[in-house]
């Protein structure tokens, strides 16, 4: 079946919904006024619990199914970007600087759509926790979460989210079994020098000549250091220096972002990182002040419930719609907090041929909606069946 009946009888209520949501994209943990529609669709459906202000915008809502059994989490994030939309859509965003560029209107939409379900039918066992989130694309909003207790407090014994994907067909689903999306730090190099005339710089020590060095030698760690059989980005995404064209500089910054999937060779960047720059540094005799910031862990599916859930998905997209197989993500997302703390699985679901994420002219694909809450529903049903 590609998706479920009842569901399919949502679809246009869906759509207003997601339509809805896209015209008032909030950032980080403001998403007051989205998590405010989420808990009055919520009631409506009639819900057993709801447990707002959690991360100070998050919702736990809690459905009670038939008998005894576990509680199973399903997470949507609600939280938009900081950047300006160029769809011209009737339903463009509102907010100017705002936009829900990442489709979270649609992942949010998809589990309102398996609560009205879930709600209606209760045909499972046990609990299921419907998890609204903010602050994903940054804050940490699934850590404040966990760090809240959420998992704990409700007894969440294992989780499950989806996320969009453009280019792939509206309806079909992939993931890995292991590590799906990266782990990102971020590293600053702030770089002293001796700044002067640019006619005379054997008078000057030069930052730039320094700063470019740095970025060369930063990728022998790549080349060099590292086994090439595992996964690892380390790109220089910001050189700042200078003002004028007669003029060598006192200062310049380096900045950058690093992404691995294992411990081990998150943990050699670490160490090699700062030897690079402290030996750069004394080559060119320059000083250099060096930081590096730990952010989201990598996105790591549990083999057992991603092989469970991708046979979830065959149900909606056939054989042939779902692949296990998929090569990881360099991106990252701090769903991966979450799965550090309980056994699950991180899909994604076919957005179809639509702007890439991130992008001024992305909008997200309101027939996949049906095929995402027909996943977590059928999902929640089979994880969880009624005891006869």
């Amino acid at each position: 079946m590609p998706v479920v009946n009842r569901i399919a009888g949502y679809a246009e209520e869906m759509k207003t919904w997601r339509r809805h949501l896209h015209t008032m994209p909030e950032l980080m943990f403001d998403c007051h006024k989205t998590a405010a529609f989420v808990a009055e669709k919520l009631r409506a459906f009639g819900v057993d619990e709801i447990h707002e202000g959690i991360a100070e915008s998050g919702i736990v809502a809690i459905i009670n199914g038939k008998g005894a059994g576990p509680t199973i989490g399903l997470r949507a994030d609600m939280d938009a970007l900081p950047m300006s939309e160029i769809t011209g859509l009737e339903y463009a965003s509102k907010v100017d600087g705002m936009m829900h560029a990442c489709g979270h209107d649609g992942h949010t939409t998809m589990l309102l759509g398996a609560a009205q379900y879930l709600a209606e039918t209760r045909n499972f066992a046990g609990r299921v926790a419907l998890i609204f989130q903010p602050a994903e694309e940054e804050g940490g909003g699934g850590n404040v979460m966990v760090q809240e207790g959420i998992l704990d407090k409700f007894d969440v014994g294992e989780v499950y989210a989806l996320h969009n994907a453009p280019g792939t067909p509206v309806g079909q689903f992939y993931t890995t079994l292991g590590p799906i999306m990266a782990a990102v730090d971020t590293f600053e190099v702030q770089i002293k020098g001796k700044g002067g005339h640019g006619a005379y710089p054997h008078d000057c020590i030069d930052p730039i000549v320094a700063a470019v060095g740095m970025v060369q030698a930063i990728q022998t760690i790549v080349s060099r250091n590292h086994d090439g059989r595992k996964e690892i980005v380390i790109s220089v995404t910001q050189i700042h220096a200078g003002t004028v064209n007669n003029v060598i500089p006192e200062t310049a910054y380096i900045n950058g972002t690093v992404r691995t999937f294992d411990a081990e060779t998150q943990a050699l960047v670490q160490k090699r990182l700062p030897e690079v720059i402290a030996g750069q540094a004394a080559s060119y005799g320059v000083e250099a002040e060096f930081s590096y910031e730990v952010g989201y862990p990598a996105t790591i599916n549990d083999p057992d419930r991603a092989e469970f859930a991708a046979d979830v998905a065959r149900e909606i997209a056939g054989e042939a719609g779902v692949s296990t197989d998929a090569i990881p993500e360099m991106g990252a997302e701090d769903f991966s907090y979450l799965l550090n703390a309980r056994p699950g699985a991180y899909l994604f679901v076919g957005n179809g041929e639509t702007a890439g994420l991130h992008h001024p002219a992305y909008d997200f694909d309101d027939e996949t909606a049906a095929y995402g809450a027909s996943f977590f529903a059928r999902l929640v049903e089979r994880a969880q069946p009624v005891k006869a």
